[in-house]
């Protein structure tokens, strides 16, 4: 034990760095496997690399025999950098991330084989996998894939692999892209026998190295004998296939440490197994189990609110977070009237911090971005976005818009027709659309139609009325020529046959056409709207480079996780959003748990401030807060929860039953004030008040009271 204690003194007195009785017993047990179990702010990373360090200053390993497995590449960097400060006379240790062990794997393999490959991932690859994937869905499915089918099909493909599926199951794995297992099976047999060589994805990688040490026993007796310690970080996100190869690797000496947070484990949709952490004993049946509990991080308000919020779920280590930090201020939660302040109110509020590289602001959808962006971009704040997704300016939604708007300007380009022509209620049929691109006579695409093509009769009146309508929309404002297409022109409607037919999800195409509408707003012209577009789509690419400079941070919830900030700002915190509509289905207990997992790593990347932000209107509807929010609410104030609950509750004049919802009856909602009831469907209600017609669902209207008798 003498040299033990030497070894904590001198760290100390060496590096200022100081372990609690946890992170010394974590040290210490450097024999047999161990799960660590670490809470946010534990003190993780200091505790890893001081591990590595005794291990080699105190026990003689040789640095060459330690393998640190990490996350992501940037963690490999990170703990590099660690190391060679923690311990600058030492030579390297092996960081890497697991496909870089694999990848070594597979090349030593296939170099022993001669076996010719060629990876189709990443920035260096001549024929890339979304070009091979793009050319399969034309060939099968007859049409273009978007961005929004690629990113699940890629993401489908990758769950597969991860979750090591066999490939008569692959049929029960939801997906929503059409024929996406025919083209995962075309795929497969393309990068075998398509070229003159194998090709091999990120994916491909993991599932050839486990193999490889599956079947190849001199393989795995090299690897086994190449490291006597092996370690992995953040394991919470780790995949089945990923966990195999580790278990091959220890099969022989088991000196494994895992240090993971089960509470943290937010990538079941990209293939992570956190359920290997509670089966951990099964696994490796003589582990000791060790929790790090104590947070370093977050103010006592944030820490004691997190940890009995994160108790919600049944699936996880009974752990109990706890930290020494004093009081800072009560977390607050800020309700606004309507989502269109909330951007506005984050400027406000953010321009009186004094040091923006300690502020974020998390969402869960990368679209929560763009608004932020506009407004953040209008005020003269920077930020920088760590997971920048430009993919918006490029969606079809967009396209189309501008299209449209285009069309006001002129109408004697089929080409703009065409990208169009199924979109909006001139009923124009794919024949109809050939027959007018042969007319080449610098006419209007409408004139052409009525006096050159056949049509029905049901077509003549429609078309007429939509030249009329392209018309008087030339020089209007943006944001009324947007409401124009939607309304008029049909392409609402349009919108919603298509997320039908093809599966996109509703809530996330109409929040581009919502968003569109915001950036509008106060523009004059539909050229300054595209040129704003333009701009903020070259602000984005900024963004991506301010990484390190005095900048508000915008993140996803997803991409925060590892990162700490004086301030965070969660936004958009409605249901539907978060939990979003697919986390709350019956038997998806496991989704609501990792939504609520999701939440409690936003929670805790705050130190002082933490601020949960709502509203009450978004589009004309209703909303409703966060289910998250409701218990924190309870946590932090429980009384008062309760006596506004109460209060809420009583309203006498709300109407409850739906048989009291007519058409033609007069109503009275509480932000919109009196109106008609002009429709009624199941789900839906319209309602036309003083300011414009209002869609909201019949549901939360009965639930919550919405509507008065008057």
């Amino acid at each position: 034990m003498v040299v033990k204690a030497d070894f904590f003194v001198r760290k100390k007195h060496e590096l200022g760095v100081s372990l609690n009785q946890m992170q010394q017993q974590a040290m210490l047990q450097t024999e047999g496997p161990l799960l660590l179990l670490a809470s946010p702010g534990s003190g993780k990373t200091t505790t890893i690399i001081m591990r590595i360090g005794y291990l080699i200053e105190e026990k003689g390993i040789n640095p060459s025999r330690i393998k640190a497995i990490t996350f992501s590449r940037a963690a490999a960097y990170d703990m590099k950098l660690r190391f060679a400060r923690f311990f600058p006379d030492l030579p390297a240790v092996d960081f890497s991330t697991i496909h870089g062990l694999a990848f070594e794997v597979v090349r030593e393999y296939f170099r022993e084989t001669r076996t010719p490959y060629q990876m189709i991932e990443g920035d260096k690859s001549p024929v890339h996998k979304k070009i091979i994937l793009r050319n399969l869905f034309k060939s099968i499915v007859g049409e273009h894939i978007t961005e929004d089918q690629m990113d699940e099909l890629t993401s489908y493909i990758s769950f597969i692999k991860n979750k090591m599926i066999p490939e008569d199951k692959w049929l029960t794995v939801k997906v929503s892209v059409p024929e996406a297992e025919r083209i995962f099976r075309e795929y497969e047999t393309y990068k075998k026998t398509g070229t003159h060589q194998l090709l091999l994805d990120y994916d491909d990688m993991l599932t050839i190295a486990n193999q490889v040490l599956k079947e190849n026993q001199q393989f795995l007796k090299r690897y086994q004998q190449r490291y006597d310690y092996i370690l992995t970080d953040e394991s919470q996100d780790t995949s089945m296939v990923q966990h195999a190869i580790t278990e091959k690797l220890v099969q022989e000496h088991q000196n494994l440490c895992v240090v993971a947070d089960d509470d943290q484990a937010i990538y079941s949709w990209r293939g992570a197994e956190p359920s290997y952490l509670l089966n951990f004993k099964q696994v490796y049946p003589n582990a000791t189990i060790l929790f790090m509990e104590q947070n370093y991080r977050s103010s006592q308000e944030i820490v004691d609110a997190a940890n009995q919020f994160i108790k919600r779920n049944k699936q996880r280590y009974d752990k109990h977070m706890f930290t020494d930090n004093p009081s800072a201020e009560p977390i607050k939660v800020k309700d606004l009237a309507d989502y269109k302040y909330q951007a506005k109110y984050l400027v406000q509020e953010i321009q009186k911090a004094a040091k923006l590289s300690e502020v974020a602001v998390l969402y869960r959808n990368h679209s929560s971005s763009i608004m932020l962006m506009n407004e953040f971009d209008r005020a003269g704040i920077p930020f920088y976005m760590k997971d920048a997704d430009n993919r918006f300016f490029s969606h079809w939604v967009v396209e189309d818009i501008l299209n449209f708007m285009r069309m006001t300007f002129t109408d004697k380009r089929p080409d703009i027709l065409e990208k169009i022509h199924l979109k909006f209620n001139g009923y124009i049929s794919k024949q109809q659309m050939l027959t007018l691109k042969q007319i080449h006579n610098n006419e209007s695409v409408f004139d052409n139609l009525l006096n050159h093509v056949q049509l029905r009769d049901y077509q003549v009146k429609q078309l007429k009325t939509c030249k009329e309508t392209f018309r008087e929309m030339r020089g209007m404002p943006p944001l009324h020529a947007i409401r124009v297409i939607r309304d008029r022109l049909g392409y609402e409607k349009a919108l919603e046959k298509t997320c039908e037919t093809l599966g996109f999800r509703k809530e996330y195409v109409f929040g581009i056409l919502n968003t569109l509408e915001e950036i509008a707003d106060t523009l004059e012209t539909m050229e300054e709207f595209a040129n704003r577009l333009k701009h903020l789509e070259s602000i984005l690419k900024l963004a991506k480079t301010r990484k390190g400079q005095n900048a508000v941070t915008f993140s996803t919830f997803h991409s925060a996780k590892g990162l700490e900030f004086e301030r965070v700002y969660m936004i958009d915190l409605v249901e539907g959003i978060i939990p979003s509509s697919d986390d709350d289905k019956r038997g998806e207990e496991e989704k609501m748990e990792e939504a609520t997992r999701l939440f409690y790593v936003g929670m805790t990347r705050a130190k002082r401030h933490l601020e949960l932000i709502h509203y009450r209107v978004r589009d004309g509807k209703m909303t409703t807060e966060s289910r998250f929010v409701t218990d924190v609410k309870k946590l932090i104030n429980p009384k008062e929860e309760t006596i506004r609950e109460k209060v809420s509750a009583q309203n006498p004049n709300a109407i409850r039953n739906r048989k009291e919802l007519t058409v033609g009856k007069q109503v009275k909602h509480r932000v919109f004030g009196s109106g008609e009831i002009i429709q009624l469907t199941k789900e839906m209600i319209e309602i036309q008040f003083q300011e414009g017609v209002k869609k909201l669902a019949v549901a939360t209207c009965l639930e919550m009271g919405l509507l008065e008798k008057i």
